[in-house]
């Protein structure tokens, strides 16, 4: 990385709730309101910070392809590579499974829960707040055009699938917005392992190649980034 862009990123990062948010985004997409109750920072303030942050090319944010007066921070990890030279990779996590959600699990969550088996030797799975009856066409083509074997042959429901030790993955603003909180359904709430959401944009919405190609490049980087950092227990405790 050029100097001046290290001067200007760690200029960005210096100040305890610049770092903060980036802490938080590190797991995965917020909006500023979810930023703000977390920080326990006005909307103002917060404003101010998060404009230091994308001008220096840490984050970026988009509208909800759900509820359009909401928006989406998304943490550019790239962007924070070469800031210091040697810089170490952040610490793993553990987690017993994975479980990627959208709405109709026909699409994002299934492209998804297929790119992690590849990963990843950690289990994953996949489910939806409404499942559809099939997969999406689209999705099928994508994976076919990819090389990529889907693990699941049918949508199915989130409603009774978590159990403890899961890291929840939301790849649908739709989902994560009616979820808030995960709420596992009737019966006991399973203790997660963390959880974590992706803006990605609905490809069959758009219905095109193009848009299951970008859904699935979009998913493809961001599972190769969260896949080193999460291991089963029994490797961590190793």
């Amino acid at each position: 990385m050029e100097f001046g862009s290290r001067v200007a990123g760690l200029s960005a990062l210096a100040e305890p709730v610049r770092l903060r948010v980036v802490d938080l985004l590190h797991a995965g997409d917020a909006s500023p309101g979810e930023l703000s109750a977390e920080l326990e920072l006005p909307s103002n303030l917060l404003a101010h910070h998060l404009t230091v942050l994308e001008d220096a090319g840490i984050v970026s944010r988009h509208r909800s392809h759900a509820d359009r007066r909401r928006t989406y921070l998304r943490l550019h990890h790239d962007s924070l590579i070469g800031l210091l030279p040697g810089t170490a990779s952040a610490a793993g996590s553990a987690a017993e499974r994975v479980v990627f959600v959208c709405t109709a699990n026909s699409a994002r969550s299934q492209l998804a829960a297929a790119l992690w088996r590849e990963a990843s030797p950690l289990p994953g799975t996949s489910g939806g707040t409404h499942p559809g009856a099939v997969i999406a066409p689209g999705a099928v083509a994508a994976a076919r055009r990819h090389g990529l074997t889907l693990v699941q042959e049918r949508p199915q429901s989130l409603d009774g699938l978590l159990r403890d030790g899961d890291y929840v993955v939301t790849v649908c603003d739709a989902a994560h917005e009616e979820l808030g909180p995960i709420d596992p359904g009737p019966g006991v709430r399973p203790r997660l392992a963390g959880v974590s959401h992706w803006s990605v944009a609905d490809p069959v919405a758009a219905g095109t190649d193009a848009a299951f190609d970008a859904a699935y490049d979009d998913i493809a980087g961001r599972v190769a980034d969260l896949a080193p950092r999460l291991a089963h227990p029994r490797a961590t405790a190793s």
